[in-house]
């Protein structure tokens, strides 16, 4: 008669603490990969708000704009961000603009001979930006004709695209907008 014994074979012991470890390992990799995405951003539909995980909120809002009319007039379009979260949102940099129309863009190039200053909004504080331009001939070789503007705020997350309505805009070179992005300032400033 054979007698068994009840002995713990090392096979079965090894899978066991391999389970636990990659289990372990596991937990760590995703608390670290939650908090290194705190400064990530995501959209939130069209509502034109941007919300990063340490929860700064931002709604932008495009216009009114004083319009270029005609070919060759300046036209102004004022950008306006709301902080609608409750931790303070810091920017520091010009905003990127870029006109899009189709398969085709065109990045606005920053306001020459102006130096950006950080900017920190608390909830609820606003400030703005402009993006100033030179309207185009209609269906002219020298005119982007844009159908959205792509904003990327520096330090809010991914880009937005509103509808630009504002006509073409010259180009310069043929590839480079008629047109400047100032710094974002604190509104009133």
């Amino acid at each position: 008669m054979s007698t068994i014994t009840n002995q713990r074979s090392p096979m079965r012991a090894l899978p066991v603490r391999l389970a636990v470890t990659a289990f372990v390992a596991a937990l760590a990799l995703t608390a670290c990969d939650s908090s290194s995405n705190s400064g990530s951003a995501e959209k939130s539909g069209d509502s034109g708000k941007s919300k990063n995980t340490a929860e700064c909120t931002l709604g932008i809002k495009v216009g009114p704009a004083n319009a270029a009319t005609t070919a060759g007039d300046t036209g102004n379009v004022p950008v306006t961000l709301t902080n609608d979260g409750s931790r303070p949102c810091a920017f520091d940099g010009f905003p990127g603009i870029e006109l899009t129309g189709g398969d085709t863009g065109w990045k606005v190039p920053d306001q020459e001979g102006a130096n950006p200053e950080k900017v920190t909004l608390q909830k609820g504080d606003t400030a703005t930006f402009t993006i100033t331009y030179v309207r185009g001939k209609a269906d002219g070789a020298d005119s982007a004709t844009a159908k959205n503007v792509k904003i990327t705020v520096p330090g809010a997350g991914d880009a937005h695209s509103y509808p630009w309505s504002y006509g073409e805009v010259a180009l310069k070179g043929g590839k480079t907008p008629d047109a400047s992005v100032s710094p974002i300032q604190v509104a009133g400033d």
